[in-house]
């Protein structure tokens, strides 16, 4: 508690956003004071989940009152049913939802999940978004059988552009943009964001994130624009702006701008080891101060939406929150908005599942996201509604908030979403050069110059630049998770029309000054180069698919590291172009590069690179390195920079650094020591290289019972049934081929070193993907499986679809997480992750198991 007289709220970084000329001075304080930017995890110095909301900053909707759209609200609202209010109150995904869902649930809102497009695809074209959303539409205002008309609210993750759609303009990812320190161009990113949508037919995106990430490791630390809260602050009402309009303009919530969302309230990037949706074990001025920092500009800027986080704060879970939901957002902080749930977020409250949460509800949430649990929840809902569980005041508070954003949007007036003035000329809008040409300018100002060693750079374009490296002509790579696809994979360069790559952006300009590109990815080439380009990184991911157990770039795997080393041994002046979401540690690569750039996750606008880091024919340099780092880099894989600042430690390179041309750029050997031991094991990985993963083991079991765990190749169970043989796919022996015999059933089974918590990445679509070969199939039928414990397992027979695929060919084969969860598997201790199970005269070879999201086959795990 505060002592008698000390004022409500006293933060420690200024959350008003400050001018651009007082921004490094703050940057600097911020960064030295690292105690409170510190994720405290000591049991002694964190409060309980006891929240004092008196703390908080106060605030008040910036909206003025409107009697006309208050008695607009009062009159709907006196003529819906109970049930009418509960639709309004679920948000369904469109994989798991259809127009006459809509029509007959009176359903309020709708989303497109990260794999959710039209006509069943994963993304979609223009024309196929606004189809879409025209259907949904009619169905939300058909009047038939005395329906009330309230027309469907269209959400979408659009979080560096309308990232769903074939052919827009894609923004750097959220990190690199920090780097620019720019608040005007987010505005122009949030401006265009909206038209893109707008001409897609949707009226609503799930950005800004204003999360503030304290922890590299996390898989959504891209998402946040800084560790810094005083930057996340000042950028926050940059993007709501663009994106919502300027609030009290007429140009606010018009038709050329959508609803905003700021998310993911609260705490979501201070968890614990940057766990997602893991436990923010900080105190309550740590999650105000730095946490929620974004929040109160959010707010004022005009933000419609909150978005609870899957997260939880000293244990208790953010869905569930009444103190920090309700007292402090709406009461104290003075939202009037709409407060979203999270993807089922709500089902892991204790005492809750996707389909029954009235604690949640009860807590201040106004809508729940149900993607696939939305009827179910309709039903719960309902019942706890009718028998007072849910007090109706509490419903038509939460009613009244979305049906005010809906008539504060004009959406009773609008029309068709098809019927948009941004919607009409799509064509001209998507993508268009004015757009990308914004795009290109961000991939410029967010380029962080580590190391110039002896001037390498720029480079003279006439001269023969060598490009290699696998991300140098990779625009998905070059774009990461949040991608057209939720974990931004499974692309190739043609799924991005009217995109630049990085190498073809290298390759226009030295090509116009005279001079000669030759890409390659492996750095092989036909004439010795007078400089070598090298770009490369981390591959896409997104969420809990991207958490790391320390911050070592592909640790077991040199690939990149020897590629730099082989190129600067030859007496090649190296450029690294570093694609990564998140500072990590790269002492030797920086080490083996004459140069070293980091270009984040630049977006579509490829060609921003190559401005940058390419004189111009006549030897001008027309674009200088602009941006400072909006997250210190770490100095070993174990250090956790913000952490380790308050035991006064130096990171690597500090919050701030940035070279421009003018900078002597040498920085000297730095250490290889990476304070702990680089193995090559990854989240979600059970077997590669047709090994199991570390710590892993490789089970056969017989007929007979009788288990034996494979340290050899060949191998068999003892009685002979079951027979294990190594295998060349792409490298010698990186696959194992299994063939059973004999008699009775067989199986063959990864063991987990501990068990494992699968439980959040059931909550999606993710999958177990098995990269395999098939030879010949059991005529007994095959099952798939995974196992929990003695007596406990989820198996899913696949024996008739794996027959119906193609032979002799290797395909990634994936079953939904959910099918084994339903087939009676506890998915929070797999003890075995993946079962085979087949009898004689089956033989395949696999070199892969993993959890992902992309696979050449899904298997259904409704057919048998």
């Amino acid at each position: 508690m505060r002592a008698a007289g000390a004022p409500a709220w006293s933060p420690a970084v200024p959350l008003s956003p400050p001018s651009p000329l007082s921004l490094p001075r703050i940057f600097l304080a911020v960064s030295l004071a690292g105690a409170l930017l510190m994720p405290t995890y000591s049991a002694s110095a964190v409060d309980a989940a006891t929240v004092h909301p008196a703390l908080w900053p106060q605030g008040r909707s910036p909206l003025p009152r409107d009697p006309a759209l208050e008695a607009r609200v009062s009159a709907l609202l006196a003529k819906m049913s109970v049930a009418d209010k509960v639709g309004q109150m679920i948000q369904a995904d469109i994989k798991y939802v259809t127009p006459d869902d809509v029509r007959t649930y009176r359903l309020g809102s709708i989303l497109a999940g990260g794999n959710s497009g039209p006509d069943g695809q994963q993304y979609g074209t223009a024309q196929q978004w606004k189809k879409l959303s025209d259907a949904f539409y009619r169905a939300s205002m058909d009047t038939s059988g005395g329906r009330l008309a309230i027309p469907v609210l269209f959400g979408i993750d659009a979080v560096h552009g309308h990232n769903n759609l074939v052919g827009s303009t894609l923004f750097p990812q959220n990190s690199a943009l920090g780097n620019a320190r720019d608040p005007e161009l987010l505005h122009e990113i949030g401006q265009i964001t909206a038209q893109e949508l707008r001409a897609s037919g949707i009226n609503w995106t799930f950005a800004p994130t204003l999360t503030v990430p304290q922890d590299g490791r996390w898989g959504r630390a891209y998402e946040g624009y800084s560790q810094n809260p005083a930057l996340v602050a000042q950028y926050a009402s940059a993007v709501i702006g663009g994106l919502e309009g300027k609030l009290g303009t007429p140009q606010y919530l018009d038709a050329d701008h959508v609803i905003a969302t700021a998310k993911h309230f609260l705490g979501d990037g201070g968890t614990r080891d940057g766990k997602d949706q893991g436990d923010a074990q900080v105190s309550e001025t740590v999650l105000r101060d730095v946490h929620a920092a974004g929040y109160l500009p959010a707010i004022k800027a005009g933000v419609q939406v909150v978005m609870v986080s899957f997260s939880s704060w000293n244990g208790v879970k953010m869905a569930g929150n009444k103190a920090l939901i309700t007292d402090v957002l709406k009461d104290r902080m003075g939202f009037g908005g709409i407060v979203l749930g999270d993807w089922n977020a709500h089902g892991q409250v204790p005492g809750c599942t996707n389909e029954d949460c009235p604690v949640a509800y009860n807590a201040g949430l106004d809508m729940l996201e149900a993607p696939d649990s939305w009827k179910g929840l309709y039903k719960n809902t309902l019942a706890e509604v009718e028998s007072g569980v849910i007090p109706m005041a509490r419903v038509d508070d939460a009613v009244t908030r979305i049906l005010r954003v809906k008539l504060r949007l004009g959406m009773f007036e609008a029309g068709l979403p098809s019927a948009n003035p941004l919607a009409a000329r799509s064509a001209q809008v998507i993508g268009s050069p004015a757009h990308r040409a914004v795009a290109r300018r961000a991939v410029r100002e967010s380029l962080v110059l580590l190391k110039n060693k002896g001037a390498v750079l720029p480079i003279d374009p006439r001269k023969h630049v060598l490009v290699a490296g696998d991300g140098a002509d990779n625009i998905s790579k070059q774009n990461g998770g949040w991608t057209l696809t939720w974990q931004g994979t499974g692309l190739t360069n043609a799924n991005f029309p009217g995109a630049t790559s990085i190498f073809a952006g290298i390759q226009a300009q030295v090509k116009a000054a005279g001079g000669s590109a030759e890409l390659s990815v492996d750095g092989s080439y036909k004439h010795k180069p007078d400089a070598a380009i090298v770009v490369f990184g981390e591959d896409p991911y997104a969420e809990f698919q991207g958490d790391l157990p320390n911050l070592a770039y592909r640790p077991g795997n040199d690939h990149d590291l020897d590629l730099l080393r082989r190129l600067h041994a030859q007496g090649i002046p190296v450029v690294a172009v570093f694609l990564t979401g998140r500072p990590l540690w790269m002492n030797r690569e920086i080490n083996a590069s004459d140069a070293f750039v980091v270009a984040w996750l630049p977006g579509s606008e490829g060609e921003g690179i190559a401005d940058v880091l390419l004189r111009t024919r006549d030897g001008r340099i027309a674009h200088d390195f602009h941006g400072k780092l909006a997250y210190a880099w770490p100095r070993t894989a174990v250090q956790i920079p913000v952490a380790a600042a308050a035991r006064g430690e130096q990171p690597q390179f500090p919050y701030g650094f940035g070279l421009t041309y003018a900078d002597r750029g040498d920085t000297g050997p730095l250490s290889e020591d990476a304070g702990v031991e680089l193995s090559g094991a990854r989240a979600g990985v059970y077997f590669t290289h047709g090994k199991p993963a570390q710590g892993f083991a490789l089970r056969l079991t017989g007929a007979d019972s009788a288990a034996v765990n494979v340290t050899a190749t060949p191998a068999a169970t003892s009685d002979g049934g079951l027979h294990i043989s190594a295998l060349d796919y792409k490298a010698q022996e990186d696959a194992r081929s299994l063939d059973w015999s004999g008699h009775g059933t067989a199986r063959a089974a990864l063991v987990a070193p501990a068990p494992l918590d699968v439980d959040r990445e059931t909550n999606g679509d993710m999958m177990l993907v098995t990269t395999l070969r098939i030879d010949t199939v059991s005529p007994a039928g095959t099952t798939i499986g995974v196992g929990c414990g003695s007596g406990c397992s989820g198996e899913v027979p696949i024996g008739t679809q794996l027959a119906a695929l193609p032979r002799g060919q290797w395909l990634r084969v994936g079953v939904s997480l959910k099918c084994f969860r339903d087939a009676g598997a506890d998915m929070t201790r797999l003890d075995r992750p993946f079962e085979w199970i087949s009898s004689p005269g089956e033989n395949i070879a696999i070199t892969e198991v993993s959890l992902g999201t992309v696979a050449d086959r899904t298997l259904d795990c409704r057919a048998h």
